[in-house]
């Protein structure tokens, strides 16, 4: 969405490759780069019309709310690549974005995958959950327009509360205000982020249908795979922690931000104080979707530096130093953060490896064998 220079963001189209510079880079950096998603290609659910035949002909990679569409929709990578849930997920964006509410849109039949239950039971149920069922007549008129109402009601509050985390996350991190406020801004923007994303997390995957290990695993999996357990883990971890570091809210902005120029613009776009005061502002995070996405990764990677600088203070945390990169570990290969994360580690190794080569050689061992743990 945003015409800012660099990757693309993960799961919209392929992630570019760098060109080669006169310096090698780290060793495990600079290898070929995964496909973060390719949706070119769409075999469409069964409709008839004209409708259907422009909903086929529509060119969704150079529409950049696609890639955003499909990032929330929180359907797993794995369970991306059946070409019918592609589809469908494509006729319900062209439903929303394109064309007015007339456009039909079909349920997910149960009986169209392909996958092995044993290993994607978890995920097609999630897919499931998403579709829409088709309309029966005049007797479901009623619960859709409860369920839109409710629909509407809870993203009204989500809303609400990430505005509230936006503005005390503001209020924390601005130099000006008294010692005491920005701290309670800090906590308080890091407790509303947690709560939110946990929220969400528990709304869409609750609990484990089944006891056993194996339904334990498959559902841990599809949470840990989804877009908001990276913002839920970074924000409990440094709620309860002792630190304040006030680079640790340039994530939280930024995503409080985009959240709430999007719902913004979505929703009040008929609003006089929306079009005199927040239309630029809201234009303006939508254009540089990209830029926000950049400036959240480099906080996030260089607050891991700092985690290691802060061991040698009295207020260090080797646990929650370790634990931290692990979670920089999932943001590297998560599909949501790997474009980013990854452009930023191989401008980083291109630029200190000459030195590592030059000056310190005995740092390769240790170096390559950090680069085993984070490949693994």
């Amino acid at each position: 969405m945003g015409t800012s220079s660099g990757v693309a963001p993960a799961g919209g189209g392929r992630t570019p490759k760098f060109a080669a510079g006169r310096d090698t880079p780290l060793p495990g950096l600079s290898g070929t780069w995964e496909r973060m998603g390719d949706a070119s290609s769409s075999s469409w659910p069964s409709s008839t019309g004209a409708a259907a035949a422009a909903a086929s002909a529509y060119d969704y990679e150079r529409d950049p709310r696609w890639a955003e569409y499909r990032a929330s929709s929180a359907v797993p990578p794995h369970l991306f690549t059946d070409p019918y849930v592609r589809a469908h997920l494509q006729h319900k964006f062209y439903h929303r974005f394109v064309v007015d509410s007339n456009f039909p849109v079909e349920g997910m039949s149960s009986t169209t995958s392909t996958q092995p239950s044993a290993s994607t039971g978890g995920a097609s149920t999630s897919a499931g959950e998403n579709a829409r069922p088709p309309d029966s007549g005049i007797n479901s008129a009623g619960p859709a327009r409860s369920r839109l109402s409710l629909q509407l009601d809870q993203r009204s509050l989500h809303f609400s509360v990430n505005a509230w985390v936006l503005i005390v996350a503001l209020i924390g991190i601005f130099p000006l205000a008294p010692r005491s406020l920005q701290y309670k801004g800090y906590r308080l923007s890091l407790l509303g982020t947690t709560c939110t994303t946990g929220y969400a997390l528990f709304a869409f995957y609750r609990l484990p249908r089944a006891g056993n290990l194996q339904a334990v695993q498959a559902w841990f999996h599809l949470v840990t795979s989804s877009k908001d357990f990276i913002p839920f883990m970074y924000c409990l971890m440094f709620v309860t922690s002792k630190l304040h570091l006030k680079l640790v809210l340039v994530p939280v902005i930024c995503w409080a931000l985009e959240h709430v120029a999007r719902f913004l613009r979505r929703h009040f776009t008929s609003s006089s104080l929306y079009r005199t005061y927040l239309e630029q502002p809201c234009t303006w995070v939508d254009a540089n979707t990209t830029a926000v996405h950049f400036l959240r990764s480099n906080a996030e990677i260089l607050l891991g530096f700092l985690l290691i600088l802060s061991l040698l203070s009295p207020q260090r945390n080797a646990m929650q130093t370790f634990m931290y990169w692990q979670l920089l570990k999932l943001m590297y290969h998560s599909p949501f953060t790997a474009g980013y994360h990854r452009a930023i580690w191989l401008k980083i190794g291109r630029t200190i490896n000459p030195y590592i080569h030059q000056y310190t050689p005995f740092l390769h061992d240790p170096i390559n064998a950090g680069m085993r743990w984070w490949f693994r």
